[in-house]
């Protein structure tokens, strides 16, 4: 059971979990931010400015916040856990709460990818973790920019498991939708759909705005989510609506012309004009990507059932080579992310 008085811990001061955490501050909750390095010491030198796509410009100020990178101290009182960084953080996270936190308290996921949730179950034995899903993009301000602001930078709303009570009546506030939803697996393998084109944005380096109105870029994530509703078909997974959209009809809408796209797409390109993918920001700042959770989910489901997916293997070692070269988003045009070696 969660109420307006439960202590919530944030797992990962990052762009997602100080967007979350910062409008929940903002409403009255108790907030704690867990996180590291310049993030956490800007939070506590100036405080935190939440903004979004609808004109909210908020903020909090440093004595408003608790910020800290200890664990002891973030999850020893939490009663609900919102775990916020990266995928390839998970087990480290994992081992934390474990470790620090209380056996009661409600874990819950909110990471991109389709294994996270399971990830801490099995890390977790006897825990209550539920799977979430943020649905909307999150960009952060420049290093230097004071106060740290995080900007919700395209619609949508937060989806969590069902079953908890209160818990949705505790996240659910103003600059935060939150939903809770009976389907959260299937509401996973939908939204990977979408971040399938977080790696084209990042092998881009152009405005997520303007690389999806362009109808090149767009053919490439339709080829992408081709193979990856092939592979949920055969493994028997039916991804969620979580649109006006069937999911199925997803990649013939992506190969409209732009102008009929731009016509019938207006939610999916409500997004703030400068706004980018976490990939993107990932290049830039030379850390590893989450592509081995993204494509790499499609590429293990179809070699699983037998499914061909060269279009999201060559994406995948295009920014796996970006990775490597640690020279940050490429810039590649459409051609040359297309063009699979050995095909003619």
């Amino acid at each position: 059971m969660a109420s307006e008085t439960s202590t919530i811990a944030i797992a990962g001061a990052g762009s997602i979990g100080c967007y979350v955490g910062g409008c929940l501050a903002l409403a009255g909750r108790k907030v704690v931010f867990l996180g590291r390095g310049r993030v956490v010491e800007a939070m506590r030198e100036s405080g935190l400015r939440i903004s979004d796509l609808d004109g909210r410009d908020r903020s909090l100020d440093a004595q408003a916040i608790s910020a800290t990178d200890d664990p002891a101290t973030a999850l020893c009182d939490a009663d609900v856990v919102l775990v916020t960084v990266k995928s390839g953080a998970t087990a480290e996270m994992a081992g934390l709460i474990g470790t620090h936190g209380r056996p009661d308290a409600v874990v819950v996921s909110l990471q991109n990818g389709v294994d996270n949730a399971d990830r801490l179950r099995d890390a977790l034995p006897g825990r209550r973790v539920l799977t979430g899903m943020v649905m909307f993009n999150v960009v952060q301000s420049q290093d230097g920019e004071l106060p740290f602001r995080v900007h919700r930078a395209s619609q949508g709303e937060v989806m969590i498991d069902a079953g908890i009570h209160g818990l949705t009546e505790l996240l659910d506030v103003d600059g935060l939708a939150v939903e809770a939803r009976a389907d959260m697996k299937a509401v996973q393998w939908s939204k990977l759909l979408m971040n399938l084109n977080n790696a084209l944005v990042a092998l881009s380096d152009l405005p997520l705005a303007s690389q999806l109105a362009d109808r090149s870029w767009r053919v490439i994530l339709a080829a992408q989510v081709d193979e990856a509703l092939a592979a949920m078909r055969a493994a028997g997974i039916a991804p969620a609506r979580i649109t006006g959209l069937p999911p199925a009809l997803l990649p013939k809408v992506l190969r409209l012309p732009d102008w009929l796209f731009g016509l019938l797409a207006r939610r999916m390109l409500a997004i703030d004009p400068q706004a980018r993918s976490s990939m993107w920001d990932d290049l830039k700042r030379g850390r590893p990507t989450e592509i081995g959770e993204l494509q790499g989910a499609v590429i293990r489901l179809a070699r699983q059932v037998g499914i061909p997916t060269p279009m999201n293997e060559r994406v995948a070692a295009l920014v796996r080579q970006a990775e490597a070269e640690r020279r940050g988003p490429p810039g590649l045009g459409p051609d040359a992310v297309s063009a699979i070696p050995g095909k003619v």
